[in-house]
């Protein structure tokens, strides 16, 4: 588990009381709720091969299958998002983690395309809301310095997921015949109950502003709500635009990159977990408990990469290098992968993954740093929307190329150059920081 922030030398400061409770109140569970929305949303390339058995389902309705969750999910981001700002994250993430648990586990009677087609788009409605609203939520608890590491914290929680998922999963889909149920039916409906579960412990525990919290001081209230605020005055004093409302999203080129960028940074991560384990069911021999124990490795690997990427970002203030790290490592790693060997091409699929995992982790403390007011629930919700299009497009293309050239290297080639581009865009992604008193900052850190 990640360690809170370190408070410098000497006694901390209140400020530094505060945000040290913060990160070991809040993260760890933060991180547990997005270790089960991480495996319910990639269970399904564990189920893949089951479910086209059992369901006759081809691999190209698959892909449209998997990739219509981000549909509804990138419709219903924003309207959620700005529900999470109304009515309090403790009660907003409960609801949605509750409501998708209960779509997750109805995955039981997906026997045919149709009932598969409307589980997907249901299960897009009800997870709505829930990434962005947690990234929004750490803006109302985070100040800037620290704000990079929790980012990573919760990033690094995917991993873990990954490590879990491939086992639990695989352990799981051998329960085959169990009670009358198939494998993947009883992965399905005990991961969809885990998340409801987790739900009720959200609606206990969490706390959704800092005046809340009864575990901080008066003093420590006063100190992180001032600082907090102090931010987002000097991010509203950078803003050309003193009056901004929510539909100057729209015609912001900023905006158009951050999404841009965050799709690329999606579009790989799914294009390689929907179909990591069958790249590894290509070494051939392998029982499909070994395949979900091989297939947890890129993400240990990643694990480390992320954590020692959101040290580095908050330390340097290289928000941008961290970034474009990243996408560098994914486009050799994919690129590569597409042209190797079985073997091989799960040892640079680790190289790609951990350089998705890096770009994601460290991307949204730009745009987190960059939008002011009343733009940061709806501005981070339109960035993650759009972006997590990339997780429909990246199934829907690998499962077409797959049908009809029988190999998915097509595929990889085109997320690996579209990570060449979101390389390029990094240099134009511009974001308010505090001046810095090191040589390790990047000069055009504002808001422009």
């Amino acid at each position: 588990m990640p360690s809170s922030p370190p408070s410098g030398s000497g006694a901390p400061t209140v400020l530094n009381r505060a945000t040290r409770k913060a990160f070991r109140r809040l993260v760890p569970l933060v991180m547990i709720m997005f270790v089960v929305n991480y495996i319910d949303r990639v269970n399904i390339g564990f189920a893949k091969d089951a479910i086209e058995n059992d369901s006759g389902i081809g691999a190209a309705a698959y892909g449209l299958g998997a990739g219509l969750f981000f549909v509804t999910y990138a419709v219903f981001e924003v309207p959620s998002n700005i529900l999470l700002e109304r009515y309090g994250a403790k009660f907003w993430l409960t609801r949605i983690m509750v409501s998708w648990g209960l779509v997750s586990a109805a995955m039981v009677f997906a026997h045919n395309e149709t009932v598969f087609y409307v589980l997907r788009l249901l299960l897009g409605v009800a997870e709505a809301g829930f990434f962005a609203g947690v990234i929004f939520y750490f803006t109302q608890w985070f100040p800037d310095a620290v704000r990079g590491r929790a980012n990573a914290a919760l990033y690094s929680a995917s991993t873990i997921a990954a490590v879990i998922a491939g086992p639990v999963s695989g352990a799981l889909l051998s329960l085959n015949g169990f009670a009358g149920l198939r494998g993947w039916q009883w992965m399905f409906l005990l991961e969809g109950l885990a998340a409801v579960l987790v739900g009720v412990l959200v609606w206990c525990w969490l706390v959704s502003t800092p005046d809340k919290a009864r575990w901080l001081t008066g003093e420590e209230q006063k100190a992180l709500l001032g600082k907090l605020a102090e931010e987002e005055r000097a991010r509203a004093a950078r803003k050309p635009d003193k009056s901004p409302s929510r539909w100057s999203m729209l015609r912001d080129p900023q905006m158009l990159l951050f999404c841009f960028v965050y799709f690329a940074a999606q579009l790989a991560q799914y294009s390689v977990t929907f179909w990591l384990p069958s790249f590894v069911r290509r070494i051939g021999g392998l029982s499909e408990f070994v395949i979900g124990v091989v297939a947890v490795v890129p993400f240990a690997a990643a694990f480390v990469a992320i954590l020692l990427a959101g040290r580095i970002s908050d330390r340097t203030g290289l928000r941008r290098t961290v970034l474009a790290s990243g996408f560098l490592l994914a486009a050799v790693g994919l690129a590569v992968a597409a042209v190797t060997t079985p073997v091989l091409a799960v040892v640079l699929l680790i190289v790609a993954t951990v350089g998705f995992k890096v770009a994601a982790s460290s991307f949204f403390v730009i745009p987190q740093q960059y939008l002011v007011g009343a733009l940061a629930a709806p501005g981070i919700a339109l960035i993650n929307s759009i972006g997590n299009l990339g997780g429909f497009v990246a199934p829907t293309l690998m499962g077409e190329v797959q049908e009809r050239t029988g190999s998915v290297s097509g595929g990889l080639l085109v997320v690996a150059a579209t990570c060449v581009v979101a390389l390029a865009a990094c240099g134009l992604l511009k974001y308010a920081s505090p001046k810095r008193t090191d040589s390790h900052s990047e000069s055009p850190a504002t808001v422009a």
